[in-house]
Formats: C-alpha cells, sequence, structure tokens
C-alpha cells in the first residue's frame, strides 16, 4: 500500500478563462468604437495577415466602453496572478496594460507569436461570426516543451501538443505571454472582432524620503 504525501504541479501553464456581464451592450458601443477608428486610421500589421490592427494603445483611450474593459481586464489580471502566487499582492505593484483591437475579415487571421516582455496575454472576444466549419476564428495555443512525445500515449490534456479554444462574445482568455499561440483564419464574411492586450507589472517607484 502507498500513501500519497504530497502533490505538486511543478512548471505548468495557467489558462484562465471569464466572461464579463451584460457582455452584449458592451460589445455593441465597442463595435461602434472599433468603425470609427478604422475610418480614421489605416492601422497596422503586426501578426495579423490581413485584417485591421489599430495603432498606439487602445487602452489609453476614454471612451466609455474602453475605459469599461479596461477595468475588467485589469480586475482578471489580478485576479489570476493571484491563483499563481500568494507571495506578491499584485496591487502593490505597478501594473502597465496595453491593448489594440483586431478586425479579422475574410480569410485574415494571426500567425504564430508570442507576446515578449510582458508577463500576461489576455483576448476579449467582441464579434464571433458563426460559420460550418469549427476551426473558424479558432484559437490555438502551442505546448512550449518540445520534449514530450513519448509522454502523449498517456493521454493526459496537460501533456497535448496543443489545446485549441473556440471563444464566444463576451469572453475573455488570460495566459501567460510566453505561450506560442495563433488564430485560424476566419471563414465568415463577417467579421471577427477582439481586443488583445499585454499586462505587465514593475516594482512599485520607491518615494524619496527629503532630509
Amino acid at each position: 500500500m502507498i500513501e500519497q504525501i504530497k502533490y505538486e504541479k511543478l512548471f505548468y501553464t495557467p489558462l484562465m478563462r471569464f466572461r464579463l456581464n451584460n457582455y452584449e451592450k458592451l460589445n455593441e458601443e465597442i463595435m461602434v468604437e472599433c468603425q470609427r477608428l478604422r475610418d480614421s486610421s489605416s492601422g497596422l500589421t503586426k501578426s495579423n495577415i490581413g485584417g485591421w490592427h489599430s495603432k498606439g494603445n487602445l487602452f489609453d483611450s476614454d471612451v466609455r466602453c474602453i475605459r469599461d474593459l479596461r477595468d475588467a481586464a485589469r480586475e482578471s489580471v489580478y485576479h489570476v496572478t493571484r491563483n499563481v502566487t500568494k507571495k506578491v499582492d499584485p496591487e502593490s505593484l505597478r501594473l502597465r496594460m496595453f491593448a489594440w483591437m483586431n478586425a479579422n475579415s475574410l480569410g485574415s487571421y494571426n500567425a504564430p507569436h508570442t507576446h515578449p516582455m510582458a508577463h500576461w496575454s489576455g483576448v476579449y472576444y467582441v464579434s464571433l461570426p458563426k460559420t460550418e466549419s469549427k476551426y473558424s476564428g479558432m484559437v490555438e495555443f502551442h505546448d512550449p516543451r518540445t520534449d514530450l512525445p513519448n509522454w502523449r500515449i498517456l493521454g493526459g490534456r496537460a501533456f497535448a501538443r496543443k489545446r485549441q479554444v473556440k471563444p464566444k462574445p463576451g469572453e475573455l482568455i488570460i495566459f501567460p505571454s510566453y505561450l506560442l499561440h495563433w488564430v485560424y483564419p476566419n471563414e465568415s464574411d463577417s467579421e471577427r472582432v477582439s481586443i488583445a492586450f499585454n499586462a505587465t507589472f514593475r516594482k512599485p517607484v520607491k518615494k524619496k524620503h527629503s532630509s
């Protein structure tokens, strides 16, 4: 007979999903703001292949719907951080968040990439057109470990090569920024709209004592 005396999760990769309350109204307002931004800017090309990627830090905006989403994103970052460590209160650190909007038209997608220099990355889903294909607009995460082929015979999700997620509008996903991920092509004539962001912690600024 054996007796378990301890169980540890070593080197695991957390992924957390949230749903925003009253997201329907929020998403309607974000879609209006999305169109306004697109009318004023041609956007950027980053990991996006086709589609539109906004310029600058979206979370610097004073538009109400963006402020509300920024607050929800900050809350989710604090929540997931507290789930992975009890040694640091995340609210005692400085938090920098940088966000941008993606609008993927028919055939557009995001190539495999990571988000260097950040702690957490997140995506909020505004518009996800329904299609017959289950892969349209799906986000796929890849295991950063490269030496696990022999473990996959055991079938556990912790040893899977990749994890595919089919999000829904109003859903927010948080994951470590080092995690390789990409987005499948949009197979709908309607656009797939999301807002992505990076969250980076810094040590608090020490106050100088006057002599």
